[in-house]
């Protein structure tokens, strides 16, 4: 049987975690780890109470009791953590991390703990999957009630696919999102990364004495310059289902060669 690793980054009583246990239940046994509290924006961060421990409980799901377990610290280091103490001789065929509230697209993804706890299981070697599911602003914070439907057939369409099959070279994660109202009939398209933050901060009136709580969080996004081929618009424009092959490595697909040389110019 498949194991399957469930994470997410909006804490242990997030009903789009709950959606996501729901929806692997078919696919294999199921390891879920979470962190106690809300983690949104930590990123890959490291943080958290490091005399802390995982707390075992019983999520009530689909009229079960799914064993799970959190801790009180990032996302990312939930997964860490997690895999040290459940996983000490193997290492899950999927990581899972999701189904968060709100789409994560364009370069703020390094901002999200959803995807900083996919580049986590990643990085350990896992084939990792961020599902991100596209809401109002202001559900980002709050365990709204929302229609799961849509988001939990395309977790379970490609968790099928990454089970059954391996990921080429090059793609460590695969990152989904879901726009909102998307049903099982909703067309999906393979991405690219947008160049655009498509998340910004926005004080108004900014002084000296401005606090950091003072900025509103906005989505800013330039159709005029948006890749056709990007997340960002297959989501805010076309409305359709977006996922996009990620890499760990971040350097930069020009000639390492050529751009020796050009440094090395007098």
């Amino acid at each position: 049987m498949k194991k399957i690793f469930i994470t997410n980054d909006d804490g242990i009583d997030s009903p789009g975690l709950h959606a996501a246990v729901e929806a692997a239940l078919p696919l294999g046994e199921l390891y879920v780890v979470a962190p106690k509290n809300q983690g949104t924006g930590m990123g890959r961060s490291l943080q958290g109470n490091w005399g802390d421990q995982l707390h075992e409980i019983s999520l009530p799901v689909d009229s079960r009791k799914i064993k799970a377990y959190y801790c009180d610290c990032s996302p990312a280091l939930a997964v860490m953590h997690g895999l040290n103490v459940l996983f000490p001789d193997s290492l899950p065929d999927l990581l899972i991390s999701g189904i968060n509230y709100g789409e994560n697209l364009g370069t703020t993804v390094t901002q999200s703990g959803t995807l900083g706890a996919a580049f986590q299981g990643a990085s350990s070697g896992i084939p990792s999957l961020a599902v991100s599911m596209q809401t109002e602003l202001n559900h980002y914070y709050e365990y709204e009630s929302l229609d799961w439907d849509g988001a939990c057939y395309f977790l379970q369409f490609f968790s099928k696919k990454m089970l059954n099959h391996t990921l080429p070279e090059d793609v460590d994660l695969l990152k989904l999102d879901v726009p909102l109202g998307a049903d099982r009939k909703t067309t999906w398209q393979v991405t690219r990364l947008s160049r655009q933050m498509y998340y910004n901060a926005s004080i108004k009136n900014p002084t000296l004495k401005s606090s950091i709580k003072d900025a509103e969080l906005i989505i800013k996004v330039d159709e005029n310059l948006l890749e056709k081929d990007s997340d960002i618009h297959a989501l805010h424009v076309g409305r359709t289902v977006s996922i996009t092959p990620l890499s760990l490595d971040f350097t930069s697909r020009i000639s390492l060669d050529s751009f020796d040389r050009e440094l090395r110019k007098s």
